[in-house]
């Protein structure tokens, strides 16, 4: 096998080492285990990219499987959502997908294995007291008055509770460990709790649902499972896991490693509070291009491979960091640099009006579509009398160093021609109505054919070969580092992480552009056309990221 190119970590030096020893017959099955309650965002990314990436990279596989075991949270929208996020991030789990409730006649039947063995008890008490008896980090619990049931009256409640006996919080299975461990986990913990909801997949063939802690583990254990791959927070888990394992007669013995969790600063990665956001309308729904989910990353425009190159280049370990969002939008900076296609489009348009230049004359200029990519061809751009300049590259009083449009200054108009401004068209109340300029014939392309030289060189549209399209500035959605850590998340919105233009002016062909096609508006940023709302019609375009990181400059 060929050794994999990505860079090392613990994971890759334990799978080698297992591969080595021929641990698991030589087998890698990894899995990545989404609960189908909301969509995925960044953090999930990563795990995906983790157990996909080291099952393709080790000549195994990784399986899809959905924790479905909570019904009152979970809607197919999210199951799909999911599917189409992964195979969107570039991976495929075949023809393994599987779900939790794929198991739930298994799972059964391995509850009351430990009943039988005397491992697990029904437990009647309240949640109130459930909580009281189980103590705290420095206290520990004390034994439920119904830990010392029978084995025959365990079965007999637990299959009752199974018929549909009893209502919600009557009674649970708990595992019978150890109320005094100082792992809350290991506090007999509840293995099935009485749910009467239905059920996505089965619908109303169960009533008693199992617990993740209790369904994860023996999932993986029947889906041979080699390397079970969890964040940290799932560390205090483990003992529960391996102890399931080791009560009861599995088929596999899978064994669990976590690494960190992937933290962003100005962004929150709960899927309760991407909930609040959504459910309380301060972003436009769980794809918002301001959200960190993948389907939100994926309408801004990041590419994929940004994301892909962004999950290994942060890497892998066990000890929790916080990462810079530069970092990520850096990612995407340099994929879209390289495969994005320029154009022009003036945002905030004023007209600039060409009075040397003949009304009925029109051109057309052909301008490369990468500066750096000549296999990326060109495309011809039209040019006219009148033509629309940034509103910000021109000023009639400019300040030191301006170097754009200003009266009697001369810029070059990008792969057109050099123009001067003459004059300044106001209406009454002082606002500009057209620049006026003239322009130099023998500047065609650019350059003056005497040498001499021009600092400012503006983008533009021509008035008869444009498009009028709709642009979204979207930015950051918090305005400090750490939403929630001081204060209520929801007082720390960004109010300009949206700004709608409506009046901004394109390139015709631009209008042409399929859904998700990705530019760089040139002096502007990378942009793609919306996913849902973009079309002939209707052209709109969302901002991905600047072109320099504005932020960091803010910062400092």
């Amino acid at each position: 096998m060929d050794t994999p190119s990505a860079p090392s970590n613990f994971l890759r030096a334990i799978i080698e080492e297992d591969l080595r020893s021929n641990k698991n017959d030589g087998r890698v099955c990894t899995r990545f285990p989404p609960e189908p309650n909301g969509f995925l965002h960044i953090g999930h990314a990563k795990s995906i990219c983790l157990n996909f990436g080291l099952a393709r990279d080790y000549g195994g596989r990784c399986h899809l499987r959905f924790d479905d075991t909570n019904p009152g949270k979970e809607d197919p929208v999210y199951v799909n959502s999911i599917k189409e996020d992964v195979r969107w991030l570039g991976f495929d789990w075949g023809e393994h997908l599987y779900h939790a409730s794929d198991y739930f006649d298994r799972l059964h039947d391995f509850a009351v294995e430990l009943i039988t063995k005397g491992k697990a008890y029904v437990c009647s008490l309240c949640a109130e007291d459930t909580r009281l008896y189980r103590g705290t980090l420095t206290e520990p619990g004390k034994n439920s008055p119904y830990r010392d049931r029978s084995v025959e009256e365990n079965l007999d409640l637990f299959s009752r509770m199974r018929a549909g006996e009893f209502p919600e919080g009557a009674h649970i299975l708990r595992a019978k460990i150890d109320m005094a461990s100082p792992n809350m986990n290991m506090r007999d913990p509840a293995l099935y709790r009485i749910l009467h909801q239905e059920h996505q997949n089965t619908k109303n063939a169960w009533c008693i649902y199992p617990m993740y802690d209790f369904a994860h583990g023996l999932s993986d254990s029947l889906e041979h499972i080699t390397h079970s791959i969890c964040t940290l927070e799932f560390a205090d888990h483990k003992p529960l896991y391996d102890w399931l394992l080791d009560q009861l007669d599995v088929p596999s013995r899978p064994v669990q490693y976590e690494f960190n969790r992937l933290n962003i600063n100005y962004t929150v990665t709960s899927k309760r509070k991407l909930k609040n956001l959504v459910d309380g309308g301060v972003v436009a729904g769980w794809d918002d291009p301001r959200m960190p989910t993948i389907s939100g990353l994926r309408r801004r425009g990041f590419p994929p491979a940004a994301i892909r190159d962004f999950c290994e280049r942060i890497g892998v370990s066990r000890s929790d960091s916080c990462v810079d969002m530069g970092v990520l939008e850096n990612c995407v900076r340099e994929n879209l640099d390289a495969a994005a296609p320029r154009a022009m489009a003036v945002l905030r348009p004023i007209k600039l009006i060409i009075e040397n230049y003949p009304e009925d004359k029109e051109e057309f200029f052909e301008l490369a579509n990468h500066p750096k990519n000549p296999e990326m061809g060109s495309r011809k751009v039209g040019f006219s009398r009148e033509i629309f300049i940034e509103a910000e590259d021109f000023m009639e009083n400019p300040p030191g160093k301006y170097f754009r449009l200003s009266p009697g200054r001369e810029v070059r108009l990008r792969g057109a021609y050099l123009v001067t401004c003459q004059d300044v068209l106001k209406k009454s109340d002082g606002t500009i109505m057209a620049v006026i300029c003239t322009y130099d014939p023998e500047s065609r392309g650019g350059d003056a054919p005497d040498g001499r030289k021009v600092k400012g060189t503006l983008h533009w549209v021509g008035a008869r070969h444009c498009a009028q399209a709709e642009v979204r500035l979207y930015d950051r959605l918090f305005t400090v580092e750490s939403p929630g850590k001081d204060a209520d998340f929801l007082t720390q919105i960004n109010a300009a992480s949206l700004e709608v233009l409506t009046d901004c002016k394109v390139e015709k062909s631009l209008i042409q552009a399929a859904p998700e096609a990705r530019f760089q508006f040139e002096r502007q940023g990378f942009f793609c056309a919306d996913r849902h709302d973009h079309g002939p019609g209707r052209p709109v375009f969302n901002r991905t990221v600047t072109l320099r990181d504005s932020w960091s400059k803010t910062a400092k």
